[in-house]
């Protein structure tokens, strides 16, 4: 008998064997700036949870990413002009009964209780500081602020990220414990600037974040950690080869670093990805005998131990959910010989 999705999953997570390869993609249901008000509409979650649900019952999927759009808009970073060192500073937790978690708890519980007792779910959690660009680089659509705080500004992005850790990890502990969320797909990313270094980085950014990591990893014994290399952004993934986490996902085409030097690079631990995410490549333009073959490839190449198929990050927004079933269906048909 074939291992349900909730097994199949675990199992290459673990890094056992598996009778097929697990899918596992993703896009945005929201939006633009409406990404960041979901805490006053309520409309933007109730689209956000019809999304979530068309999606699944077009794809097929094996696990269920949930995506935190209506939440990117964390107060103390919204209610900010992020100008200057003294606007960082201005960055204060708001404490576990803000409605940004209780709403938040409340609308993960929904999506959980929509898919969890068939795939593993995992929801998205920025880093701390990465929640400061999101708004930046999202909301404001500026591109250069973030790197000029963290270049002019680092020891008060430093307590902006740590005030921010707070919060984060209050929203965990009542994640897991509120909801049947079996984990969390954890976003960090190079400071895009060469003034931060491996040894700036864990000086003023590694403390921000991997307090919450290590906690994410008490809750649950499945976690993805995922190097963002989004609008190819460039990432040295050795920045976190020391971030322990179930599974790990990286931008395979961005960075330059395949699935097998990946694989390598992390201790063999289970990876995720394959297809480019962007738009204009095979996943968004290809034709179907492309795209199979294409899934075929990785399949054969990576093996039926400690793989999920994917890719490097959320894939076109736009993108026809049914491209996606192409490769579900694939996956289901491709079966470890016995």
């Amino acid at each position: 008998m074939l291992q349900s999705k909730r097994e199949l999953l675990k199992a290459a997570f673990d890094g056992q064997e598996t009778d097929r390869i697990p899918i596992g993609f993703w896009h945005h249901f929201i939006l633009g700036k409406e990404q960041f008000q979901g805490l006053e509409n309520e409309d933007i979650r109730d689209r956000a949870v019809l999304g979530h649900k068309k999606y699944y019952e077009t794809v097929n999927p094996d696990m269920m990413k949930l995506m935190n759009e209506g939440f990117m808009g964390y107060p103390p970073v919204m209610d900010n002009e992020l100008k200057t060192g003294e606007d960082l500073l201005r960055i204060k937790s708001i404490g576990e009964d803000h409605p940004w978690i209780t709403e938040q708890v409340k609308h993960v519980k929904k999506l959980t209780d929509l898919f969890g007792k068939e795939v593993m779910t995992f929801y998205n959690v920025f880093a701390p500081v990465q929640v400061i660009r999101i708004r930046l680089e999202f909301y404001d659509l500026d591109f250069e602020r973030f790197v000029y705080l963290a270049e002019n500004f680092p020891e008060e992005l430093y307590k902006a990220g740590m005030e921010i850790q707070k919060d984060l990890m209050i929203l965990l502990k009542k994640l897991f414990k509120e909801t049947s969320l079996d984990g969390i797909y954890y976003c960090v990313q190079n400071i895009q600037s060469t003034m931060y270094t491996k040894e700036v980085y864990d000086r003023y950014i590694r403390p921000t974040e991997i307090e919450l990591l290590e906690l994410a990893n008490r809750l649950s014994d499945y976690n993805i950690l995922h190097i963002c290399g989004y609008a190819h952004h460039k990432n040295d993934l050795k920045f976190y080869i020391d971030y322990k986490s179930k599974a790990y996902n990286w931008a395979v085409f961005t960075e330059g670093v395949s699935l097998s030097e990946g694989r390598k690079l992390f201790k063999g631990k289970c990876i995720l990805g394959g297809f480019d995410n962007n738009p204009d490549t095979l996943i968004d333009t290809g034709s179907k005998e492309e795209v199979e073959a294409f899934a075929k490839k990785l399949i054969r190449e990576s093996g039926y131990k400690g793989y999920v198929l994917g890719a490097d990050c959320s894939i076109p927004n736009g993108i026809d959910d049914g491209r996606i079933r192409w490769i579900s269906d694939i996956a289901n048909k491709e079966l470890k010989e016995k």
